[in-house]
Formats: structure tokens, sequence, C-alpha cells
């Protein structure tokens, strides 16, 4: 059992590290878009601005709206209309006419007809309806066909052939001119005012029809092959392949997958998206380490890696047209801020791969961005003044705008019709990254790290605790007032930060105010405490001010970073003085008893606090202080810290510590009025 406890410990931070990709793959993964998007605009009449198209798939030609109505109007047009056939209008129409003009035997005989008439006006009826009378003439081609049903069946005669209102009377005159009937006006009269159409359009089996024939109307028509080219960079959009562009369009949006097809895709983001968290995360170890061994740290990072994409994604999801109204570059702004432009340039690039695979325009979107986080990189790192703020995010709105006019005349072969209005996104971007300095203040107070931000209000030299420093010790707030000068400008020559170290020195000895008196420099009145002290007692009190010091510096809330140099500012260096005195009387000491606990400065910055502060403090002893003095004196003092091996974890080369000695020695120089010595 604790075997493996042992073993759960041991491997306890790769787990954490572990589960922090692959939470973040997830959630990443769930808030990517649930189908491919066309990640092209594209207008009727304007040239096509990206590279070729090529068929990702095989699909059908979706047909337009307005083709699929012409479609279907057409086969209205065109499908024959039915009709019903009624066999005994003839005998409607004489009985209304026998109704009218029949004679009876109550009748006389005047103006009425008798057997005889009505039995030629039924073989008159016979003979007319021989053909097909249509009462109602419909908006129809006269060479159409139309389906007429009776009796028997269905007869195909054309539009044409049957006989209309309009038609009657002409086909009257020509039946009755050859009878014997007396008064053929009166008859044509009679039978225009009677006749009785023997056709009546169907509307319901006509509608059903159509409808039948309307139903086959296909919404496609023809087929894409998969890899064939669609069209080309610079061909204008119109016609078949605005249509064609179209159907792909919506084909990505509806899209829909099986089971099996959505399993592989999202194994396949898994892997893209793990494997670029994995990239990051070995960055760290491999260059970082002081990132990769902190949880905090990490889950800082990639929690602001997560916002970024999951505000890319939602802008997405809304309108992928406001893509660029996106602060994404905020990202490398408040990293460099909390760290380094290198970890701030790594993390954005990898950002922007992951959010490529879900913006229209991916090739467009990584370009603008990755020189655009450059920029941001590049630009002043001293974004706690508000004009390198405002200056930074100017040039980041600049490089937008060049970049994207550039794309628009390469791909639209000029100028002519510059969308200004994107401008505005670019613009309202860089408003919101303004937003950095209240996000940097919210993160120092959830996730406790400092930023350049933090450090400008703690170097004020009237804060609380550095007033309280003057007061009770103003020798050790003088002297760090030196070390913190002396360290800026060496901080300044390597490239370090600088405003860290100044202010790492300004608190480096803030524990001397627990007992102000046993230090030298605030010995005003010539009295020293340590003449009634064994060199024991003494050492031990020197020692303990780095502990005293952290503990005020927790009690007033000082930032982690801050409180390093305190612990770390003389590393694991012995109180060679009282040792010396000690082992006058007592040759068998340990020297452990006389050794400051550490630990070695680990980063440049704390190498160099600890370089000025030894420098400055040994400078003091000088009676005589001539250039010649000074350069021995810091060669002397470095040479023996590096001796000692106490920059063994600072990363810092010789190279370096050499431009710090040469930059101490000017500094010193200056502050002992140095002139040049002539000779005699």
């Amino acid at each position: 059992m604790k075997k493996k406890n042992s073993s759960f410990y041991k491997y306890q931070d790769l787990l954490i590290r572990i589960s922090i990709i692959v939470a973040a793959t997830i959630i990443t993964i769930y808030f990517f878009p649930k189908s491919d998007r066309f990640k092209y605009d594209f207008k009727k009449g304007e040239p096509w601005q990206y590279e070729t198209l090529y068929a990702p798939f095989s699909f059908p030609i979706k047909k337009s709206s307005e083709a699929i109505q012409i479609e279907i109007e057409l086969i209205k047009s065109n499908t024959p209309k039915y009709f019903d056939y009624h066999d005994d209008v003839s005998n409607l129409v004489i009985g209304l006419i026998e109704k009218e003009y029949g004679y009876s035997k109550k009748d006389s005989i005047d103006n009425k007809l008798i057997k005889d008439d009505i039995h030629q006006i039924k073989l008159l009826l016979d003979k007319f309806y021989t053909n097909y009378y249509l009462e109602k003439p419909l908006d129809v081609e006269s060479k159409q066909s139309i389906i007429i049903q009776n009796d028997t069946g269905f007869n195909e005669v054309v539009y044409q052939d049957v006989l209309k209102p309009k038609d009657l009377k002409n086909e009257l005159n020509k039946i009755i001119e050859f009878t014997a009937f007396d008064d053929k006006k009166w008859l044509v009269s009679t039978l225009l005012k009677n006749i009785k159409p023997n056709i009546e359009l169907n509307k319901d089996l006509t509608s059903e029809v159509i409808e039948n024939e309307v139903s086959k109307v296909l919404p496609t028509r023809g087929v894409v092959p998969l890899n064939s080219r669609i069209i080309a960079q610079g061909e204008i959009v119109e016609g078949e392949k605005y249509q064609i562009l179209n159907t792909l369009n919506e084909t990505y949006q509806a899209q829909t997958w099986s089971e099996s097809q959505y399993v592989w895709r999202l194994a396949g983001y898994i892997i893209l998206v793990g494997l670029t968290y994995m990239i990051l995360l070995l960055f760290f170890y491999n260059y970082r380490p002081d990132i990769y061994k902190n949880t905090r740290k990490l889950l800082f990072i990639f929690f602001n890696i997560l916002t970024v994409i999951l505000l890319t994604t939602l802008v997405v999801n809304l309108n992928s047209a406001y893509v660029y109204i996106v602060p994404v570059c905020i990202l490398p702004l408040i990293l460099k801020s909390f760290f380094d432009a290198r970890v701030g340039l790594f993390s954005h690039v990898l950002t922007i791969l992951i959010l490529s695979f879900i913006v229209p325009n991916g090739e467009e979107f990584l370009f603008l961005q990755i020189i655009a986080g450059i920029v941001t990189i590049l630009s002043s790192s001293e974004i706690y003044k508000r004009a390198n703020l405002f200056i930074t995010i100017g040039q980041i709105v600049l490089v937008y705008v060049g970049s994207y006019f550039a794309f628009y005349a390469i791909n639209q072969g000029g100028v002519t019709g510059w969308e200004w209005y994107k401008v505005s996104y670019f613009i309202l971007c860089g408003l919101a990254m303004l937003f950095v300095w209240p996000l940097i203040y919210i993160y120092e107070n959830i996730f406790g790290l400092v930023s350049d931000v933090s450090l400008l209000e703690l170097s004020d030299t009237n804060s609380k605790l550095l007033k309280e420093l003057s007061n009770k010790a103003p020798g050790t707030f003088h002297h760090s007032l030196n070390v913190a000068n002396i360290a800026e400008s060496a901080a300044d020559a390597i490239n370090a930060n600088t405003m860290l170290t100044r202010v790492g020195a300004l608190y480096h000895d803030i524990g001397k105010m627990e007992n102000p008196t046993y230090f030298s420099e605030n010995q005003g009145s010539g009295i020293n405490p340590h003449d009634d002290l064994d060199p024991e007692e003494s050492a031990s009190i020197i020692i303990n001010h780095t502990i005293a010091g952290i503990e005020i510096a927790k009690k007033y809330k000082l930032p982690d970073r801050i409180i390093d140099f305190i612990r770390s500012h003389h590393g694991d260096s012995t109180v060679y003085f009282f040792y010396k005195k000690a082992l006058a009387s007592n040759p068998n000491l340990d020297i452990k008893d006389y050794q400051y606990p550490g630990p070695k400065p680990f980063s440049p910055e704390t190498a160099i606090l600890m370089i000025a502060d030894s420098v400055e403090a040994a400078s003091k002893s000088l009676k005589n202080p001539t250039s010649t003095s000074i350069n021995v004196l810091v060669e002397n003092i470095i040479n023996k810290q590096v001796e000692e091996k106490q920059f063994i974890n600072a990363d810092i080369t010789f190279k370096q510590i050499e431009t710090i000695k040469s930059v101490i020695k000017k500094k010193l120089a200056n502050i002992y009025h140095l002139r040049i010595e002539y000779p005699e």
C-alpha cells in the first residue's frame, strides 16, 4: 500500500498536468461548431478572391428557388387538363326549349313549336353535340391537349378543336343552313340562349395530376464529382458557378454525419487539439520550468487560451463576419505582462492554429493574427504606461488594416470597392483590447500573480511599507534606493526585467526593521550593539533579517515574485565578519551556523540584486574611493560569488556577469562623484 501511495505522489504532478491538457481539449472540442463551415465569403458578380476551389466531396447541384418555381409553373401550364363529358346535354336543351315554346292542346298554335319542329331541333342538337363545347374557356395554348373522360375511358383532343362561346353562332348557322326550318333566325337565337356545354373541367382530377407531376420535380440537377474544379481564382462568381457555390455552402450548413463519421471526426479534432496543448506543455517543460512546476500559472495560461477560443467560437456561431472584432491579441499582451514575450508569442501562435479550424478564410485569419501577435510582442514591454499601451494597440490596428488591405488588393486585383466598414471592426477590436488593464487587475487578485502594473504601484516610495522602512531604518531605506538604482541599470544592460528588479531591490531588506540598530547603515550614533553580543548571536540577528522580511512581506501581501528577492538576495553565503571573529576563539565551528538559509538566486533579476546589494554595501567601507579601488572591489566581490556558485541556478551567463560588472563600476563612480585621475 505504501508503494502504491509513493508511486502516486511521484507522478502526481504529471497526472495533474495531463488532466489540465485533457480538460482543455474536451472544453475546446465541445464548443467547436458541430458541423464544418464553408470558409469563404463570396458575392454574385464579383471575382473569386481565394485559391482555386476543388470539390471536397461529391454533391448534387441544388436548383435555385426561382428555377424550381419556373419549372413548377411550366408543369402547371403543360400538364393536360381533365374534363368530364355529359352525353345527355341534348335532351336537357330540348327540355328547356320545349318548356318555353312547346305546343299543347290547351295552347294556341301561334308561336308554338309543334312535335315536328321539336324533332328537327333534336336532330340539329345531336349534330351539334358531335363536337365538344366548353362554355368557360381556359387560359391555355390552342395546340395543348386536353383529356375528356367519358363512360368508355379517356379521349385526348387538341384544345383548339373544342368549341368555345365565340365559335357558337357560326357553328349553329352552318348546321341550320341546310335545314327546312322556317324561321332560322329565331332558331339560332333560341339555341344560343339555351345551349349548354357538354364538357366541364374536372378541377379535382386536374389538380391531383398536377400535384403528382410537381412532386416529381427534383431540387437538384447534376452532380459535382469529388476533386473537380469548381471555380478558379479571379473568375467571376455568376451563373452556374454561383449556384454550385451556394449549394456547397448550404451543404456545409445542413451537413449531418453518421455516427461512425462523427466519431472519426471527433477523434481527429481531439488528436490535433490535444497535440497542440501537449506541445505548449512541452515548451514550458523545456524552456520555462518555473511555469511548468507551478500549477496555478499553468491554469492561468490555459484559462486565457480557452477564453479566447470560446469567445471567437461564439462570435463565429453568431455571425462569422464579426470575427475580427474579437480581441485575440489580448492573449499575448496579458501573458507578456505576467511572464515574458516568448511565452506570450508561443501561446498566441498555438491558439491561432486551433482557431484556424473554425473561422472563415482560415489562411487569411492565420496570417493577420500571427503578424498582429508578433507586433504585440515586439512593442514596448512597459504597458503599465498608458501611452505605451495606446501606441501598442494603435500599431496592432494599423497592422490589421494594412494586412487586410493587402489581401483585398491581391484577391481583387485592385482596390475598387474596398470595404471600409471592415476598418471599423479592427478599431472595435483595438478598443476591446483596452480592457487589458482591468483584466490584469482581476487576474492578479484571482490567481495571485504580479504584473508590471502592480510593480509600478509597488515602486512608489511613498507606499505604506516603504514609508515605515524609511522611518524605522532610514539607513537601510537609503541603501535600498541605491541598490535599486544600480540593479535597475544592470538589469537594463542585460535585457532583464528592470521594473521587477527595481521593486525587488526596494523591498529586499525590509526585515531589518525588526532590529534596525544591529545593521551598520542605521548606526548613526556610533554605538554598535554587536559589541555586547557573542558572534553567534550577532550572526543569528543578521541572518534572521531575511526570515523577518518574508514575514513582513506576507503581512503586507507582497507578491511572491517580490518575496523571492527577499529570501534569495544573500543565497547561502556566510556572514563572514562574525564567522571569522568566532573562528579565532573556536576553530571547530560549524560554518552552517553562520550561513544564510538560501535559496540561491534562481533568475537573472535575483542574481543582479545579490550582486548590487553586496557591492553597494561593501563600497561604504572604502575610505577614499577611487575608480581603481572600486574596480577591484567589484571584481573581488562578484568573482567570489561566482566561485561560491551562487549563480548556478540563475540562468545567467559569464558574458552577462561581465556586463553587470561594467555597469556597476560606472554607477558607483557616479555615486561617489569620481573624476579621471590625472598623472602627477
